[in-house]
């Protein structure tokens, strides 16, 4: 245990010389990174990434790293950036219990570009040694978020934003064998950049938060590793990220047998494409559309029982696109009821365009519990002739209690595939990822994702 004037230099000393990775965290790192490429691969060819591709002439340098999903390819910032705001755009990706960071968005798209860079100058990053940088960086990203947790995700902070900052900084740091004052001083550089609101989900404007978070991190040990410094308290600092961020932050949550305990162990899976709180949400819809015995026609209205962050995050009525889909209740009920499907065609632009969705939709009321967690749901028919159905959800598939299997990810990862449209062999990248750490060249799957129609 460190005392809290201790906290940056721990994490740094951490990063430095780590434990090795027990079996378990490897495990969980190679799902974790086989789960993000498919939601890059999935995402690469959204609207605000076509946009953010567009600008590759006037920002990105001489070309090192892949664009996964794309035929483009750039410098190993804005690879990062793209790759990243690719990965998290659907809203598909992983998600950390308790804090809801989507830790491999910023952290596995800045350390795979800094590889590939590295394995284009002839020094190659083996997958061993990539797995382990991705695990220690997601470590400190959601270590940080449970130091801050619940004050600053509540504050309106997009925590995977912020706090992936940091993580894809020690990451990239570590790939890099940057010392410990180094490291220290890539806290520091993280510090100068970490942002990103959640005023923006469901906007254009959210990718690009995440997008920095990668690229800002893997720029934070790229000047460190220069010689340009930073403050020496970075996190526990007078006016530093935790004090910045919480009025109470949990030092011990930050390094508490920090090397022993995993925080990659409690990452989680989306089963379905959108805020993670909606996961029991979709779930009881769709167990009550597969169930039946009832006419949608006949719901008088769809009643929300759970915590508060439910409604909070998720209560928009009446939207417009699909990436505002991905974080409302009234579509996400109204879809899983009626169409009894919650895939990426279900929060797709046409989608939300359906009149008896946004009908639907408008029927869905709220009813706080604190007493509920986030992972859980009740959800209440009322139906014309006076019966009420419900079906409460006290851990939704893809939770901790109830994790995706291995097959289950890959048949997601082939869906991803299958929606980008591209003639690209899932199952060898499948294959190729579970087998990362056998690898000279950790980034060599890399050549598999690019489209080259």
């Amino acid at each position: 245990m460190f005392d809290m004037a201790d906290l940056s230099a721990a994490v740094a000393s951490f990063v430095h010389s780590p434990p090795d990775l027990p079996d378990p965290a490897r495990a969980a790192g190679r799902r974790s990174m086989l789960n993000m490429v498919g939601t890059a691969i999935g995402g690469s060819n959204e609207a605000a990434i076509q946009k953010l591709v567009a600008l590759l002439p006037a920002f990105s340098g001489p070309v090192t790293a892949s664009l996964i999903g794309r035929r483009e390819r750039a410098d190993m910032l804005w690879a990062a950036y793209i790759n990243a705001a690719s990965a998290n755009i659907f809203d598909y990706d992983d998600t950390h219990i308790p804090t809801v960071i989507h830790p491999s968005a910023p952290v596995g798209p800045a350390v795979l570009a800094l590889a590939e860079t590295l394995a284009g100058e002839g020094r190659p990053v083996s997958g061993e040694a990539l797995v382990e940088a991705f695990v220690l960086g997601a470590e400190i990203t959601c270590r940080l978020g449970n130091a801050l947790h619940p004050v600053h995700y509540a504050r309106g902070w997009h925590i995977t934003s912020t706090c992936g900052t940091f993580g894809a900084a020690m990451a990239a740091g570590r790939l890099m064998r940057l010392s410990p004052s180094q490291l220290v001083d890539a806290l520091g550089h993280a510090l100068a950049q970490a942002a990103g609101s959640v005023e923006t989900l469901g906007t254009m404007s959210k990718s690009l938060s995440v997008g920095q978070a990668a690229r800002g991190g893997l720029m934070a040990a790229k000047l460190a590793a220069e010689g340009y410094t930073g403050p020496d308290l970075p996190l526990e600092g007078v006016r530093g990220f935790l004090a910045l961020h919480s009025d109470a932050p949990d030092y011990a949550a930050l390094t508490g047998e920090l090397g022993s305990r995993w925080e990659i162990l409690k990452n989680t899976f989306k089963p379905y494409p959108c805020g993670v709180v909606l996961n029991p949400v979709i779930e009881a819809c769709l167990a009550l559309h597969a169930e039946g015995g009832f006419d949608t026609d006949d719901i008088v209205s769809v009643e929300l029982v759970g915590h508060p962050l439910l409604r909070q995050r998720t209560d928009r009525p009446d939207v417009k696109t699909g990436r505002l889909a991905q974080v409302s209740a009234q579509h996400a009920v109204a879809v899983s009821l009626l169409w009894g499907r919650a895939d990426l065609q279900a929060f797709s632009n046409s989608a939300v365009l359906d009149p008896g969705l946004r009908t639907m939709g408008a029927k869905v009321t709220f009813a706080d519990d604190p007493f509920y967690v986030v992972e859980s749901v009740e959800v209440r028919l009322r139906l014309r002739d006076g019966r009420n159905i419900t079906r409460k959800i006290a851990g939704a598939r893809g939770g901790l209690d109830q994790p995706m299997t291995d097959a289950e990810l890959a048949a997601k990862f082939r869906a991803q595939v299958g929606w980008r449209g591209l003639a690209l062999d899932a199952d060898a990248l499948i294959s190729s990822l579970e087998a990362i750490e056998t690898e000279r060249d950790g980034t060599s799957f890399l050549a598999l994702t690019r489209d080259d129609s």
